[in-house]
């Protein structure tokens, strides 16, 4: 499938900020489930930094912005060719070890509440036991925008029963972890079948399994993604794969706008 996407950040300042640091995770890698064909980033008024891959094998851009200003637009958009792998996206690559992404962090702790997700999976196949695992927590987190925030721990979006797609992703890694599966966030795109314009990008989860390598789940659909999902980056939880971040010079408040949209 032949995806064309947009994603638009506007910041709005009720003063002038004097200077701007952005740290973007906005670039797709080609791969087994996707072929990037064309991708730009564009920032009013920036000056490109720097251009890397992380750690965790995220294309990454550090760019800035000086000067005085109350308004600033980040924009990426391009065109990505997506292959249904039913979920499976090989063996594990890059410079990260296998074994970090078993170790919990501070979003993805492992207490009480994700213990008890975990046991209650029961016996079975890998696959069967996560896939069992995914669909427990789109039963007991009802999607709900605004319960919970980029601050919230898998334990306490557990405990709420409600929360987004970010708070499924930490559950369900927190608790494949505790199940013995190493596993990873990943933030990036998804075509919806209702809308084209979405005000948020998407996240989902993957656990490697002997014999398969990443394994992806979407615990708020409940599904393996498919052809209809772009990966962007990936990484132990949020903020190791947070589309985009960064820091500012002055004393103003932020209004924070986003836009994207996926079309065939």
């Amino acid at each position: 499938m032949r995806l064309k996407i947009t994603h638009r950040t506007e910041y709005r300042y009720d003063t002038p900020v004097h200077y701007l640091l952005q740290r973007l995770r906005l670039l797709p890698v080609s791969g087994s489930t996707q072929t990037v064909l064309s991708w730009a980033l564009a920032i009013e008024g920036a000056r490109e930094e720097v251009r890397f891959v992380d750690h965790f094998g995220n294309d990454t851009r550090l760019l800035s912005v000086e000067g005085e200003r109350n308004f600033i637009t980040v924009e990426a958009s391009g065109e990505v060719v997506t292959r249904d792998t039913a979920g499976v996206s090989g063996p594990h690559q890059g410079f990260t070890p296998l074994w970090l992404y078993s170790h919990e962090t501070p979003l993805t702790a492992i207490g009480s509440g994700v213990r008890e997700l975990a046991a209650s999976v029961g016996n079975g196949t890998d696959i069967e036991r996560l896939h069992r695992l995914m669909a427990v927590i789109g039963e007991r987190v009802i999607y709900t925008p605004g319960t919970t925030s980029a601050t919230t721990p898998a334990e306490e979006a557990l405990a709420l029963k409600t929360g987004v797609c970010q708070d499924h992703t930490h559950i369900f890694a927190a608790a494949a972890r505790a199940m013995g599966f190493p596993a990873r966030y990943v933030s990036g795109y998804l075509m919806l079948d209702a809308t084209v314009e979405q005000a948020a990008s998407h996240a989902w989860a993957e656990a490697h399994v002997s014999g398969l390598g990443w394994v992806a789940f979407d615990a708020a659909n409940g599904i393996s993604p498919d052809e209809r999902y772009v990966k962007v980056a990936t990484g132990r939880d949020y903020r190791d794969a947070t589309p985009v971040s960064g820091i500012r010079l002055g004393q103003a408040e932020e209004q924070l706008a986003v836009t994207v949209t996926v079309e065939q």
